[in-house]
């Protein structure tokens, strides 16, 4: 066993897991966060997609122990404290962008970091070449691309055009 001391949504763990154990299950089946899914194991639909200090990563493929030290945010620490829904959750509510929601999760993460490394404003091309690696199996994808640019434009600091 390894021991391992990160934060996560912003409160201080510290676990005993086996070497092998993945992020994914580390955080779904000993802390109970299971709003991060494992679609495939192979890192290929993006269902389990999380932040690793402020950067996408797949979970599925990340072994616990390299998150040892760092800080991982998942969709359920997503939302600012104190409200509901992160403006990016909050667009794909509002346009429709999910209908099983399996891989709503990891589509939301996965937006919010090309975000913040692209800027509010975002073409449609720009954001269905950063969904490469994000399935959906359930829409033809217009929804979620129309969710993560209204969520862009919300997100940007108020007063800023």
């Amino acid at each position: 066993m390894a021991k391992i001391s990160l934060t996560v949504n912003g409160r201080a763990v510290t676990a005993n897991v086996d070497p092998r154990t993945l992020l994914v299950q580390f955080l779904r089946e000993q802390l109970r966060l299971t709003g991060s899914h494992v679609g495939c194991d192979t890192s290929q639909c993006g269902a389990c997609v999380v932040h690793l200090d402020g950067k996408a990563v797949k979970s599925c493929t990340t072994l616990a122990v390299m998150a040892d030290g760092h800080e991982v945010v998942t969709i359920e620490g997503l939302a600012p404290e104190g409200a509901a829904l992160h403006p990016m959750q909050q667009a794909f509510y509002e346009h429709h962008g999910l209908q099983c929601g399996y891989c709503t999760p990891g589509m939301i993460m996965t937006a919010v970091d090309l975000v913040q490394r692209k800027g509010h404003e975002l073409s449609e091309q720009t954001i269905r070449d950063e969904l490469e690696g994000n399935l959906c199996r359930c829409t033809g994808y217009q929804n979620i691309v129309m969710a993560i640019a209204a969520g862009a434009k919300a997100m940007a600091p108020r007063g800023a055009a």
